[in-house]
């Protein structure tokens, strides 16, 4: 085993218990919000020290500066601004920003693709 590689059996124990825990964290999180944070800082610590990253579904769900459990209407805010999402933290205030416009361009692409098959019929 080299420096900093897992197997890959410990890599996938490690994103199953991260998923656990961010779900774990959603359910707690009206009844004990610190509960859900500390599920959140548990969660990376394990992609820490097993050198993967958090789930896809979950890397949204969580402030990058406080490490806190974000419910969107609850303790952050979604905003879109000049072709971007802006997800911001009500804790500390930190603002995510995460762009948009490959999603638009892969829905003008398709958009496009569908009107030349038409033409093509």
């Amino acid at each position: 085993m080299t420096r900093g590689r897992r197997p890959k059996w410990m890599i996938e124990i490690a994103i199953e218990r991260m998923n656990i825990l961010f779900n774990r964290a959603e359910m707690e999180f009206i009844n004990h919000p610190e509960r859900s944070n500390r599920y959140v800082k548990l969660a990376l610590k394990l992609s820490t020290k097993y050198n993967t990253k958090i789930p896809d579904e979950w890397r949204r769900r969580y402030c990058k500066k406080c490490m806190c459990f974000l419910k969107p209407g609850c303790n952050s805010t979604v905003r879109l601004v000049n072709g971007e999402v802006n997800i911001i933290c009500g804790e500390c205030g930190h603002v995510m920003k995460i762009p948009y416009h490959k999603e638009k361009k892969l829905k003008r692409r398709a958009k496009y693709e569908s009107n030349q098959k038409r033409n093509d019929e």
